[in-house]
């Protein structure tokens, strides 16, 4: 896309395995590569406020490729959290998890949180974005029957919003869609830009 042509000086790379992600920033025009997957460890202190452990994470994540990337190489990472009540929701180790994580997010509002850093040799920056989603009251029926068709075990707080539960289930979002989806495109292009 012309409006990012600042970003034809880079191979971009993505250091995700969501296909979200993947799709998501295709539709921003960027051409981009998948970065080899790295194991990074993903704690975090238990001390830290929950809206900072999206971008604590992502920029952890850029910490593992730094020291890998060529002068001419820009790195996306991101991670993103569900927060209900203050807590933290991961993703999901199991499909009881699963329904309970949707339990307690049934009838209530809970944040997404997604934290973004863009790495190259000389700059990085990081930013958050946050975003209110309101649930309906759902079913247990409901709630299993979601769990077993689309084993949402890759997915913060057990669902995305892109799918059936989020068809059903979501009364309201005040903030970006696409930050629950995975990745904030307003903000990211803005940054892209600007980078």
């Amino acid at each position: 896309m012309k409006s990012l042509q600042n970003l034809d000086k880079y191979q971009v790379l993505l250091a995700s395995a969501s296909p979200r992600r993947r799709e998501l920033l295709g539709q921003l025009g960027v051409k981009f590569e998948i970065a080899t997957p790295i194991e990074v460890d993903e704690s975090y202190p238990a001390t830290m406020p929950a809206v900072e452990v999206a971008p604590f994470l992502s920029k952890l994540k850029a910490e593992a490729y730094k020291a890998l990337i060529d002068a001419n190489q820009l790195i996306i990472t991101a991670d993103t959290v569900v927060i209900n009540d203050g807590e933290v929701l991961g993703k999901p180790i199991s499909n009881d998890d699963a329904i309970n994580m949707l339990s307690s997010l049934s009838g209530h509002t809970h944040e997404v949180v997604t934290g973004v850093t863009i790495t190259s040799a000389e700059k990085q920056v990081t930013f958050s974005v946050c975003t209110q989603v309101e649930f309906a009251q759902l079913t247990a029926e409901e709630i299993r029957e979601y769990v077993e068709v689309f084993a949402p075990m890759d997915k913060a707080g057990a669902y995305g919003i892109q799918e059936w539960i989020g068809c059903i289930g979501v009364k309201g979002i005040n903030g970006s869609f696409y930050n629950v989806m995975g990745l904030p495109l307003h903000r990211l292009y803005s940054e892209l830009k600007d980078f």
